[in-house]
């Protein structure tokens, strides 16, 4: 239970630091953007590759050429989907969410907290946590497609953030 003995945990050091070398080998080669956090699909990618490397690991059944092939497939899987969201808009739209302005216009956008499951406390939570004690200072809130929040400060630019799905509406069709 406590010590199967000398030989798994040679193995465990030899595999693991095979598999981390060739992990860390396939990431160098396939760019920053495997790893990157900018969308839903780059986040199940860096979960898989975390899991793909504790199954080598820890997994007798689980050969390193074996592990490493998943690597390279997930690598590769990312590094096209990567590609062809660079070259089709419409790939990229069905791959990556837009961002979503949850708070604009001195209020907070009902139709958007519902549609993007977003409850007003969570957004003053970010408020908080990027340092502002109250909104009364805070111009935008939007909700970025990896999930986190992005507070933009009263004063800051003008007119409406590029990019950004606003449902400035929203609070009207509410009242």
């Amino acid at each position: 239970m406590f010590f199967d003995g000398w030989g798994e945990l040679g193995r465990v050091i030899v595999v693991g630091t095979l598999a981390y070398v060739g992990l860390v080998a396939l990431l160098r080669f396939t760019g920053k953007r495997t790893l990157s956090k900018m969308n839903a699909f780059d986040l199940v990618v860096t979960v898989a590759l975390g899991s793909t490397l504790a199954t080598i690991l820890l997994s007798k059944d689980v050969a390193l050429a074996e592990g490493l092939l998943a690597f390279a497939l997930l690598c590769g899987l990312q590094y096209a989907v990567a590609w062809a969201s660079v070259r089709s808009p419409r790939f990229q739209s069905f791959v990556k969410s837009e961002p979503r302005l949850l708070y604009g216009g001195g209020g907070f956008l009902p139709v958007a907290l519902r549609a993007e499951r977003v409850t007003e406390e969570e957004v003053l939570a970010a408020v908080r946590s990027q340092g502002h004690p109250s909104l009364d200072s805070i111009r935008f809130v939007v909700l970025e497609t990896d999930g986190s929040f992005s507070v933009v400060p009263e004063g800051r630019g003008s007119g409406l953030l590029p990019g950004v799905k606003s449902d400035a509406v929203s609070r009207a069709e509410t009242a």
